[in-house]
């Protein structure tokens, strides 16, 4: 079995937080106990960027300007594909510009 297939400590964990704000909440309760570092980094960024995505609904929606939201969408998008993949391939790795805010941020979730 190489690296990459591995069984990583809260994988399963990790991968429900990506799925939508619910999931990022039910990932939250899922890791109280055991704690995983690998699923409350993930269930970070996660959330972060959850919350990222409904404040681009609201900005969006007062701007009224429906390109906006488009570019904000992609910009979301973008960032969660590459948080997910960090899961799918067993890595820490931070979204780009925000992950490192989120951790520092939401150091609530643990």
């Amino acid at each position: 079995m190489t690296k990459e297939n591995e069984k990583v400590a809260g994988k399963t964990t990790a991968i429900i937080a990506y799925l939508t704000i619910v999931g990022a909440l039910i990932a939250i309760s899922m890791n109280t106990e055991p704690k995983h570092q690998f699923a409350r980094f993930h269930n970070r960024q996660a959330f972060g960027l959850h919350l990222l995505f409904i404040a681009f609904g609201i900005l969006s929606n007062n701007w009224g300007n429906i390109y906006s939201f488009f570019g904000l969408f992609l910009c979301y998008s973008i960032l969660w594909v590459y948080g997910f993949s960090g899961v799918l391939s067993n890595k820490k790795q931070s979204v780009p510009i925000l992950g490192d805010y989120f951790q520092k941020w939401f150091t609530f979730i643990s």
